[in-house]
C-alpha cells in the first residue's frame, strides 16, 4: 500500500479537530457548574506573553484546514483576526473547518506534492514545496496550539485527560 500525503495529514486534522470540539463542551460545562465566565476561561493564557485560549483554539484550524486553502493559492498567511469570543463563535469555526477537510479530494492533496508554495506573514517569507510545508510547518504548529489549548484547559481546572485531547482514534475495526 502506498502511503499518501492525504493519509499523512488529513484524517489525524480530522481527528483532533474533533477533540478540540470536545475539549470545547468540557469547558462550557465547567464554566456552567463551576463558575468562571466563558469570557475569563477562553481569554486564559499559560503566560502573559502567549496568546490565550480562544486564539489557540482558532489556531487549529487555521493550520489545518486554512493551510490547505493557502496549499490551494500556493500561499499561506496566517489568520491574525481577532478570535471569536465565545464558545458557539469557536464551535461554528471548527465545524467549518472539520467540512472543509471532509470535502477534499485524496487525489487532489496528493498532486500537490513536488509543488511550489510560500508561507508570508508582512514581509517575512519563506518558500516550501507542499509536503513540507504541510508536514514540517503546519502540522507541527497545529499540534503545538492544540497542545496549549488542552493545557491551558487543564491548568484551569477543567477535568480532561490525555483520551480527551486524543479524539477518536482510528484503531483497527
Amino acid at each position: 500500500m502506498t502511503f499518501s500525503l492525504h493519509a499523512a495529514i488529513i484524517p489525524t486534522y480530522q481527528q483532533i479537530l474533533g477533540s478540540m470540539a470536545g475539549l470545547l463542551v468540557k469547558a462550557e460545562a465547567f464554566c456552567a457548574a463551576d463558575g468562571p465566565a466563558p469570557a475569563d476561561l477562553l481569554d486564559s493564557r499559560l503566560a502573559p506573553d502567549m496568546l490565550p485560549l480562544a486564539y489557540q483554539i482558532r489556531a487549529t484550524t487555521t493550520h489545518s484546514a486554512g493551510a490547505i486553502e493557502g496549499v490551494r493559492k500556493g500561499v499561506f498567511s496566517p489568520d491574525r483576526s481577532p478570535a471569536p469570543q465565545s464558545f458557539a463563535a469557536l464551535n461554528a469555526v471548527l465545524s467549518a473547518a472539520q467540512a472543509t477537510l471532509a470535502a477534499i479530494d485524496p487525489n487532489e492533496i496528493d498532486g500537490w506534492i513536488g509543488r511550489d508554495m510560500r508561507f508570508e506573514m508582512g514581509e517575512f517569507k519563506m518558500d516550501y514545496v507542499v509536503e513540507n510545508f504541510l508536514l514540517s510547518f503546519s502540522q507541527p504548529n497545529f499540534f503545538f496550539h492544540a497542545a496549549t489549548a488542552y493545557d491551558i484547559l487543564r491548568h484551569r481546572g477543567v477535568k480532561i485527560g490525555k483520551r480527551d485531547f486524543m479524539g477518536a482514534m482510528r484503531v483497527k475495526a
